[in-house]
């Protein structure tokens, strides 16, 4: 049904941009992924029939060219720190939240586009208590409400081969003898990035899925200390984990902002402030059955998570 279709991926050089190209070229679909940095990401043309294109998208006209043709275009692209806080939410998150969405919606509208796909987050709201679920509201709001044939994502935290969740604790665990953790007690029902790629594929193929928002939550609840415990089990690197009062969380989040990479931030916290959880008002794709978190995370979290994709790369490229 989608053999042939072409479709512009924003956001196809990230963790789940990756996985949803490889189920698009593996459903017959041609896949353009822009970039601002063609060498670094040009692993992913190994896929056949993806088409990866030198293009900064903040830049005029750039959206629109790339749409042109396209049977649909699907965005995922977020960001979970910014170096400017602000009320309702800071200029990096309206820029890639908000801003960005309209441009999208209205480079869909020039080109001739339908069909728009978007990622957006479990719980996002207006009233919310942190930027990052603020700004995905609003992003929300304009792809709802852009007259395109829409259908809408929130996943909870997403877990998979080169996340940047689990693979992270099990950084940390492997290095330090103990962890102090902030939000210890924050809940979460974590989905698999496979889960995830199905699902927009899915919302492709079926029209009774169009003008729908669905959210997207795997089958068990865990705390963030018992992920965490989880992790340390799989890898065999069980350490003694020490939960941080709010204010402690707080400081440490504060501090982990500071680095070249931010590893969390204090609107990472008050986001946790929310658990990350299927409830009242949540709804599901039709036949909705995601795969539990430990029959997939030992299979990368005990291999090289590059190493296992350049692998499949090649495999998928018959290379």
């Amino acid at each position: 049904m989608l053999k042939n279709q072409k479709i512009l991926l924003i956001g196809g050089t990230g963790f789940v941009g990756r996985h949803l190209a490889r189920v698009l070229v593996d459903a017959g679909v041609q896949v353009t992924i822009p970039t601002r940095r063609y060498e670094k990401n040009r692993d992913i043309t190994m896929l056949p029939s993806v088409v990866l294109v030198e293009a900064d998208i903040n830049d005029a006209g750039v959206l629109e060219t790339l749409a042109h043709g396209k049977d649909a275009v699907i965005n995922l692209v977020g960001i979970l720190h910014g170096a400017n806080p602000g009320i309702p939410y800071g200029k990096e998150f309206a820029a890639a939240h908000v801003e960005l969405p309209k441009r999208i919606v209205a480079a869909c509208q020039a080109a001739g586009v339908k069909r728009l796909l978007h990622m957006s987050a479990l719980h996002a709201g207006k009233k919310a208590p942190s930027e990052y679920l603020r700004s995905k509201a609003a992003g929300e709001e304009v792809v709802a409400n852009s007259g395109l044939v829409t259908t809408i994502f929130r996943p909870s935290v997403i877990f998979g081969m080169r996340d940047a969740f689990l693979n992270t604790f099990a950084k940390l665990l492997r290095t330090f003898p103990v962890l102090p953790l902030a939000c210890a007690d924050a809940r979460f029902q974590p989905v698999s990035v496979g889960d995830v790629a199905d699902a927009f594929v899915q919302a492709l193929k079926s029209p009774s899925m169009e003008g729908q928002a669905y959210d997207l939550c795997g089958p068990k609840v865990y705390t963030l200390k018992e992920l965490v415990q989880y992790t340390g089990e799989v890898i065999g690197f069980k350490r003694k984990i020490i939960a941080l009062p709010e204010s402690l969380a707080y400081v440490q989040a504060a501090f982990l902002s500071l680095l070249p990479n931010p590893m969390m931030s204090q609107d990472n916290v008050r986001s946790m402030e929310v658990d990350s959880v299927f409830g009242t008002g949540c709804k599901a794709p039709a036949g909705w059955k995601p795969e539990p978190l430990e029959a997939v995370a030992p299979l990368y979290l005990l291999d090289s998570g590059d190493a296992a994709q350049f692998a499949e790369y090649r495999s998928r490229a018959g290379r």
